[in-house]
């Protein structure tokens, strides 16, 4: 019996060192590494590939991921500048670069990370109006990542971002601001609308303005066509009179030609003779009707010196 429970002990602890030999060794992954300790001292530090530990003495106190991490901020409440409580939540986005400092500086860095985002946000919108929270969420973003950032080298951690995810308001505050929203949504409305009537009557004024200039140069143009046309017409009216003067004057140079003119004169003498009789109901007789060339003669051409024009050109 004793020999039976003394086989049975020596098996278990055979069984317990084959166990121990086998934990001895390590197969590191990609991206992460072991913290090895050793009687309970940090040891070293296992990067990924194969590993031998001296069993019983070493073991693998902590393992880390080095991938970058996406933590939750849970929501929080939060009180503005103008007292005004908001819920705001986040998520934080990052990694290990230490993994000594991971494992000893904190004793759990995703759950501290996660406080001190907290606290930084309460923080900052504390010194902003409710309005500013909305439109600035790029600042309070970048203040969280830089209080972090100060305690990268003793968490062993590295922050890469942190974004604000909501922002929620009470239901008061949000009928409050709709209506803010609305009010301000017609106000630009009005202005737009002014704005447009305002350009239109400009349009229309300018259009008028324009109009007008144009029949004013269209009539100048059209006076100064008319005025050209005249003064065109009296020039080529005083050339041709020119003309017909020197072809008068030409033909009264010869003796057909004075007796053409003599008669065309008699012609006019005795037309106007007969207008004058008609215009009175009179007849007009000469003093001496007899003598019909005496009259003749005082309409002769003799009497006048006709010059002909030898400075023509």
């Amino acid at each position: 019996m004793i020999e039976t429970i003394s086989k049975v002990l020596l098996g278990l602890l055979a069984i317990y060192v084959l166990y121990k030999f086998i934990q001895s060794i390590q197969l590191v992954p990609t991206q992460k590494a072991y913290i090895v300790e050793r009687l309970g001292r940090y040891q070293r530090t296992l990067g990924p590939g194969f590993h031998a530990l001296v069993p019983f003495f070493d073991k693998v106190k902590y393992r880390q991921d080095l991938r970058e991490e996406t933590i939750e901020v849970e929501p929080q409440e939060c009180f503005t500048k103008d007292n005004v409580k908001v819920e705001v939540d986040g998520v934080i986005y990052l990694s290990v670069i230490d993994p000594v400092n991971a494992s000893y500086g904190v004793t759990d860095y995703r759950f501290a990370s996660v406080q001190l985002a907290q606290t930084t946000t309460r923080s900052v919108i504390g010194t902003m109006d409710l309005d500013d929270t909305f439109e600035d969420r790029a600042v309070i973003n970048k203040e969280v990542v830089e209080v972090l950032s100060e305690m990268e080298k003793a968490w062993g951690i590295r922050v890469h971002r942190y974004e604000i995810k909501n922002i929620m308001t009470p239901r008061t505050i949000q009928r409050a601001m709709e209506r803010q929203m609305t009010a301000e949504r017609e106000r630009r409305a009005t202005i737009a609308h002014s704005e447009g009537v305002m350009e239109s009557s400009i349009n229309d004024a300018e259009g008028r303005k324009r109009e007008v200039i144009n029949v004013s140069e269209g009539e100048m143009q059209r006076r100064i066509n008319e005025a050209e046309g005249v003064a065109k017409e009296i020039e080529e009216l005083a050339e041709a009179t020119a003309i017909s003067i020197e072809a008068i004057a030409e033909a009264l140079n010869t003796q057909k030609g004075k007796e053409a003119m003599q008669m065309r004169l008699a012609e006019k003498y005795i037309n106007q003779l007969s207008k004058l009789a008609d215009k009175e109901n009179e007849v007009i007789i000469p003093t001496d009707i007899s003598n019909y060339d005496a009259i003749m003669k005082g309409l002769s051409l003799d009497k006048i010196s006709i010059v002909p024009d030898t400075d023509k050109s």
